[in-house]
């Protein structure tokens, strides 16, 4: 194996064990708000709020896997449908001031423990990491996004 591939293999490994880590511990930042969920509230603050199918595009999920997360924050009473301004014929998603609240919980708790994790790293590192995880996450007309 040549050391291209080990290194490779070892992002594999690594960005594998970070994704299990982020949804284990979704559940400690906040007991009925998941790792999805938490996702989607974030692109609905984000974009001022959007369409369930421009959530299921967004995040290359399946029309029928975004419904009921839909539903589930809905009922939680964290998102609600409001008809969109310049068509009313189209419901979009917003947050409910619930859902602010709660985002905005969960987002401080993970960026402390983030802060908390990378507290002894150096500033150089920080900024190549980050650097480096933007530059990953980046659409690439290479190939297929394999994190989705």
């Amino acid at each position: 194996m040549s050391a291209a591939e080990r290194s490779v293999e070892t992002i594999h490994r690594e960005l594998t064990a970070f994704a299990r880590r982020a949804r284990a511990s979704a559940g400690r930042m906040h007991p009925e708000l998941s790792l999805v969920s938490y996702t989607l509230l974030g692109h609905l603050e984000d974009s001022g709020g959007c369409r369930a199918t421009d959530l299921a595009a967004h995040y290359a999920l399946d029309k029928s896997t975004v419904s009921r997360q839909v539903t589930a924050l809905e009922r939680a009473g964290l998102i609600e449908r409001r008809l969109a301004a310049e068509d009313h014929r189209v419901q979009e998603l917003h947050l409910t001031e619930a859902g602010t609240r709660i985002l905005a919980q969960v987002t401080e708790r993970r960026r402390e423990a983030f802060r908390d994790r990378l507290a002894d790293w150096p500033e150089e590192d920080l900024a190549r990491f980050a650097d480096y995880l933007a530059r990953y996450n980046t659409p690439s007309a290479a190939g297929p996004d394999l994190a989705d």
